[in-house]
């Protein structure tokens, strides 16, 4: 049986309070979506059917090139981190795997699936590390990795990601996610083609030892560490990786890694349309990979991409099945919280994109009816798909109002007592 880390009473008190209210709620929803032909139940089956992958550094605190202030019951280890993974899980229901990053979280394979699985929990794709230098590590990333001009350091980089696709074996992931911090600070510093070049003949040996149900994403992102210019700088870079290496390498999209204002919707659909969208890194921005909760700052335009996937889901596009993971800083609030909410605003972005008018949306589009097109997105994305998301949770045996009933139990305090306070730290993101 699988345990859990809050008590199911807990829940249930907190469920029962909210239980009538939410059904009438529902009901009413149901009523004005069957005025468009729309069947609710069906709209609530497909949301508690979707999931997103929490990332195992997500539940600490994150930090800054200036400063972290760690925060109360932070987790000691790969261990802390699944415990409060399963609470996220356990309340949400939409969070039932979790993404490792190595070394971070380097330990027993075996005794990692076990701790998983008490839970129920599986495990989503592997993510390397080649961006900072490990405390045993011989040759430094200093400047660079898998582009490095040493050859002996690319090595070292390929052989972590070698081991990282044997942990992934044993744990039963499906994917590797290689993200590099490689590039320049200055004018000339490097080669561009050349370090281009080296980077490509690293990944083909990393792409050789794949297993043949597995999958490679490459994340691109224009800029940081590398300021002046980064080796994987922009989705088109990423394609043509995509693209060179085989059927099996994909593209991933961190909505954080892009200039202020690129249209990320359209690259989704380039991306679909060409087979090679692997999947998403779910945050939020404000000026550049800020990393914030997702839905926090433009929940339209997490709407949009949305509307670009369930497109591709309902025509059923050739290859499509993208992962979905958060991957975010949480620097001045409980991690814990952020993740069950950032869940929540996902699945809500996929629960109104299900609501599109599409026959209308296309026939717009055909007569070049440029408002009318517009104006059919947005009566979707402004209906409140609050009472599906909620009762998605309620029937899969989750917290119709998660944080509220986390805030109940008392988990923060409980493991707070437990885990020992660590110092705050100095510059550098965690």
């Amino acid at each position: 049986m699988t345990e859990t880390i809050i008590s199911a009473d807990i829940v249930e008190r907190d469920n029962a309070a909210r239980e009538t209210a939410l059904r009438r709620d529902y009901e009413a929803l149901g009523e004005q979506l069957d005025r468009r032909g729309i069947p609710i139940d069906a709209i609530r089956d497909k949301v508690a059917a979707s999931g997103i992958a929490i990332p195992s550094w997500g539940v600490g605190t994150g930090g800054t090139r200036f400063a972290r202030f760690p925060g109360r019951g932070e987790p000691r280890d790969i261990f802390d981190k699944i415990e409060d993974c399963a609470v996220i899980q356990q309340l949400t229901r939409a969070t039932p795997n979790v993404s490792l990053h190595i070394p971070w979280d380097k330990a027993d394979a075996a005794r990692l699936k076990q701790a998983a699985s008490r839970f129920g929990l599986g495990f989503d794709a592997m993510n390397s590390n080649t961006f900072s230098d490990a405390a045993d590590q011989k040759l430094s990333y200093k400047f660079g990795s898998l582009s490095h001009a040493d050859a002996a350091t690319r090595r070292q980089a390929v052989e972590h990601n070698l081991e990282c696709i044997e942990i992934g074996k044993t744990l039963g992931s499906k994917a590797l996610t290689v993200w590099i911090g490689d590039g320049s600070n200055f004018p000339g510093q490097i080669n561009f083609s050349r370090a281009f070049e080296r980077y490509l003949d690293s990944m083909r040996e990393i792409y050789a030892a794949l297993p043949d149900d597995w999958r490679l994403f490459t994340e691109h992102k224009m800029y940081e560490p590398a300021f002046y210019s980064t080796v994987v700088q922009d989705w088109g870079t990423n394609y043509l990786i995509a693209q060179e290496l085989g059927p099996k390498a994909f593209c991933l999209v961190d909505l954080g890694h892009h200039a202020p204002n690129v249209n990320i919707e359209m690259i989704v659909a380039r991306l679909i349309q060409f087979r090679k969208l692997g999947g998403f890194h779910f945050n939020d921005s404000k000026y550049g990979d800020d990393d914030l909760d997702a839905g926090s700052i433009d929940p339209y335009r997490l709407f949009l991409v949305f509307n670009e996937l369930v497109d591709a889901e309902l025509n059923g596009a050739e290859g499509f099945g993208p992962a979905h993971m958060l991957d975010q800083s949480h620097n001045v609030t409980d991690p814990i919280e952020s993740l069950m909410l950032s869940a929540a605003e996902v699945q809500r972005a996929y629960a109104a994109a299900l609501l599109v008018d599409r026959p209308a949306l296309e026939a717009y589009q055909d007569a070049n009816d440029a408002l009318m097109a517009t104006q059919t997105l947005k009566t979707a994305f402004r209906i409140d798909v609050e009472p599906i998301l909620a009762m998605a949770r309620l029937d899969t045996g989750g917290a119709i109002d998660p944080v509220a009933a986390y805030r109940a139990s008392g988990y923060r305090a409980k493991v707070a007592a437990e885990r020992p306070a660590v110092a705050s730290g100095g510059g550098g993101i965690v």
